[in-house]
C-alpha cells in the first residue's frame, strides 16, 4: 500500500523540475572536471615546456586549453539558463495557486490583506535563477579538489582539509548568528509594509484629518526596527563575509609557500607547487560563494517557509461534481457562525427557511450580526456549527466559480476595480451586451453611464476617479444583479443614495420581485421595510424574530404589520426593540404604497 502524499503544491511543482536539476548537476561535474584544466596546464608549462624548451608543446597545450575554456563557459552558460527556466517554470506552475492561497487568506483574516506571498515567489525564483544556487552544485567537489592536493603530495592534502574545515565552521557560524536576526528583519519587513499599504488605501481620510504625521511616525518606529535587525545581520555577516575572503587568499598563498618548501627538500617540483596553489583557490571557493551568498540563501529559504505554510493553511479546493442550477430557496440550520479566526459567535443558532422569490429585510442594532448573516448566507464565511442549503444542498458544497454566477452581493463598502464600467458589471468575464445594459436599467444606472466619456467603455479606477459615491454603489448593485442570479444579498444599498437613488433602487426591488429573485436587505429605510414580505430581526447574534409584513398599513393605529412571535423565545425588551424600528416604517406606509402603484419619474429608470 502507497503512502499518501503530503507534499504541497510547491514541493509538487519543485519536484516535476527534478530531471531539470540533473542536467545541472550532470553540467557542474563537467564544469568541474574542466576547472582541473587550468592546474594541469600550469603543471606542464613549469615542468614540462621550460625544461624542454619546446615552442611546439607551449603552442598545442595552449591551443588545447583555450578549447576546453570554450567547452567550460559553454557549459556554464548552459546551466545558468537552465536554472533561470527553473525559476520561471517554477513561477508559472504554482503562482495562481498562491494567488487563489493569498485571496482565501485575505478572508480567513478579515483587515489583513497583504500580497507578500507573490513577493515571496518572486524571492524564490530570483535565488533559483542567481548565481548563489552554483555554490550547492560545486560544493560536493569539494573533497575531489583535496583528493587531487593530496596525490601531488600529503601534506598539501592536510593543508586543503584544514584550511576546508576552517572556512566551513565560519559559514555555519555565519548560519548560527544571522538566522535568528535575518527571521526579525523579514518580519519587520513585512509588518512595515502592511502598515504602508493600509495607510495608503486610507490616504483620503490621513490627509483631511491630518493624521499623515502620527501613521508616519509609527511606521518609522516599525522601519527603523527592520533596519536595526538588517544591519545588525549585514554586519555579522559582512565580517564573516571578510574574515572568509581573507583567510581564502591566506590559505592559498600558504600552501604557495608549503609547496616552495616541499620543492626545496626535493619532494615536489615547481609545476606542482603552482598547481596546488589554483586547485586550492577552486576547493575553496564554493566555501567562500556560500558565505558570500548566504542571505540571499536566507531569504529564499524563510520565502519557501512562509509560502509552504500558506498553501498548507489553504488547501486546495478538491474537484466537485458539477451540480444543476440552484433555486433561490435557503434554508439555515442552527446556524453559529463567527468572524474567521474568531471562536467568539456573532450568531448563534439562527434557524429559518426563505422561499424562492421572497424578499427579506434584516434589522437590528449594531453589532447585531446583520453583516454576519449576510456574509454566510452568501457562503462567504463558513459556519462553526449548522448548515446553510441553497435549495437542497450544503452550500459550502458548491464550487465558487460556479456558484458566484448565480449570487449577487453589494456590500457597504463598494470596491469597483480598474477596468471599464462593462468589465465590471460583467464580474471581468466575457462582456455580454445585452445582460450589461439589463443589469444596468435593473439598477436604474444606465442613463447615467451614458453620460460618461466613453459610455459603458468609460474607465473606472478601483479607488475613485470620476464617479460619486452614489454612482459607484449603483454600479455595484448593477454588477450585483449581472445575469439575473438566483439570490441577491443588499447590504445597506440606501447608504449613499440621493432621493431619486432611493426611487430607483425600491423600483429594482419591485422588478426582482416580479422575476422571482430571493433578496436579502439589511435595511432600516421605512420604503424597504414597507416593500418586503418578511423581516429577520437580530439583536446579540440571536434571531428575535423571522415574521411577515402585512401590506397596506397606513395608520400608526393599526395593528402591528409583524407577527410579534419569537420562535426563540427572546425577551420583551428585543421584541419592544424591533417593533419600534416597525413602528418608524408604518407612518409611511402610504407614500410606499403610492410608489408602488406609479413608477418613479427619474429620468434614469427603464420604460416599459
Amino acid at each position: 500500500m502507497s503512502k499518501p502524499d503530503n507534499k504541497t503544491d510547491l514541493q509538487a511543482a519543485l519536484r516535476t523540475s527534478r530531471r531539470a536539476f540533473h542536467f545541472v548537476l550532470l553540467f557542474s561535474l563537467f564544469i568541474n572536471l574542466l576547472m582541473l584544466g587550468p592546474s594541469l596546464y600550469m603543471l606542464q608549462v613549469y615542468d614540462r615546456v621550460i625544461t624542454t624548451r619546446s615552442a611546439e608543446t607551449l603552442l598545442m597545450l595552449t591551443l588545447v586549453i583555450g578549447f576546453l575554456f570554450i567547452v567550460m563557459g559553454s557549459l556554464d552558460l548552459v546551466r545558468s539558463r537552465i536554472l533561470v527556466r527553473i525559476g520561471n517554470r517554477l513561477d508559472m506552475q504554482i503562482n495562481e495557486r498562491i494567488y487563489q492561497s493569498t485571496f482565501k487568506r485575505a478572508l480567513m483574516l478579515p483587515g489583513k490583506p497583504s500580497a507578500q506571498p507573490l513577493q515571496d515567489l518572486t524571492t524564490l525564483r530570483q535565488f533559483l535563477g542567481g548565481n548563489g544556487l552554483f555554490a550547492f552544485f560545486d560544493a560536493p567537489w569539494i573533497p575531489v579538489y583535496i583528493l587531487i592536493l593530496a596525490l601531488f603530495h600529503p601534506w598539501f592534502g592536510v593543508f586543503a582539509a584544514v584550511a576546508g574545515v576552517t572556512l566551513l565552521a565560519l559559514a555555519w557560524i555565519n548560519e548560527r548568528t544571522t538566522e535568528p536576526l535575518l527571521k526579525d528583519a523579514n518580519r519587520e519587513h513585512v509588518m512595515s509594509q502592511e502598515l504602508a499599504q493600509s495607510n495608503l488605501r486610507n490616504a483620503e481620510v490621513l490627509q483631511a484629518m491630518g493624521m499623515l504625521p502620527n501613521l508616519l511616525s509609527r511606521w518609522k518606529r516599525q522601519h527603523y526596527d527592520y533596519l536595526l535587525h538588517q544591519s545588525r545581520a549585514s554586519d555579522r555577516a559582512g565580517t564573516l563575509t571578510n574574515l572568509s575572503k581573507t583567510l581564502r587568499t591566506v590559505f592559498q598563498s600558504l600552501i604557495l609557500g608549503l609547496g616552495a618548501y616541499l620543492v626545496i627538500e626535493g619532494s615536489l617540483t615547481g609545476g606542482m607547487m603552482i598547481a596546488g596553489s589554483i586547485l586550492m583557490g577552486r576547493a575553496l571557493a564554493p566555501i567562500d560563494q556560500m558565505i558570500g551568498g548566504w542571505k540571499g540563501f536566507v531569504a529564499a529559504r524563510t520565502a519557501y517557509g512562509r509560502l509552504n505554510a500558506l498553501l498548507n493553511a489553504a488547501p486546495k479546493e478538491p474537484e466537485r461534481m458539477p451540480l444543476p442550477p440552484p433555486v433561490g430557496r435557503i434554508q439555515l440550520e442552527a446556524v453559529t457562525a463567527a468572524p474567521p479566526g474568531e471562536s467568539r459567535p456573532t450568531l448563534t443558532e439562527i434557524s429559518l427557511q426563505c422561499e424562492p422569490g421572497q424578499h427579506v429585510a434584516i434589522v437590528g442594532p449594531s453589532a447585531a450580526g446583520k453583516s454576519t448573516l449576510a456574509r454566510v448566507l452568501l457562503g462567504v464565511w463558513s459556519p462553526l456549527r449548522g448548515c446553510v442549503r441553497l435549495g437542497a444542498t450544503d452550500i459550502d458544497q458548491w464550487p465558487r466559480e460556479r456558484l458566484g454566477p448565480h449570487l449577487g452581493y453589494l456590500p457597504q463598502d463598494i470596491e469597483l476595480f480598474d477596468g471599464s464600467i462593462s468589465e465590471n458589471i460583467a464580474r471581468f468575464g466575457p462582456v455580454d451586451p445585452a445582460k450589461v445594459i439589463e443589469a444596468a436599467r435593473k439598477a436604474g444606472v444606465h442613463d447615467m453611464i451614458l453620460r460618461q466619456p466613453a459610455g459603458y467603455d468609460t474607465p473606472i479606477s478601483g479607488t475613485g476617479g470620476i464617479l460619486s459615491g452614489g454612482q459607484r454603489q449603483r454600479l455595484g448593485l448593477a454588477r450585483a444583479l449581472y445575469d439575473n442570479p438566483v439570490m441577491v444579498v443588499l447590504d445597506e444599498p440606501d447608504a449613499n443614495l440621493d432621493a431619486a437613488g432611493e426611487r430607483a433602487l425600491l423600483h429594482c426591488l419591485r422588478q426582482l420581485k416580479h422575476q422571482g429573485t430571493t433578496v436579502f436587505v439589511i435595511s432600516h429605510a421605512p420604503g424597504i421595510l414597507e416593500h418586503v414580505d418578511r423581516v429577520i430581526a437580530l439583536d446579540e447574534g440571536q434571531l428575535v424574530s423571522f415574521s411577515p409584513v402585512r401590506k397596506g398599513i397606513s395608520s400608526p393605529h393599526h395593528e402591528s404589520p409583524v407577527n410579534e412571535a419569537s420562535p426563540n423565545g427572546a425577551t420583551d425588551n428585543r421584541e419592544r426593540g424591533v417593533h419600534s424600528v416597525r413602528l418608524r416604517a408604518r407612518g409611511q406606509a402610504k407614500r410606499t404604497d403610492d410608489n408602488a402603484a406609479t413608477p418613479p419619474s427619474s429620468p434614469e429608470q427603464p420604460t416599459s
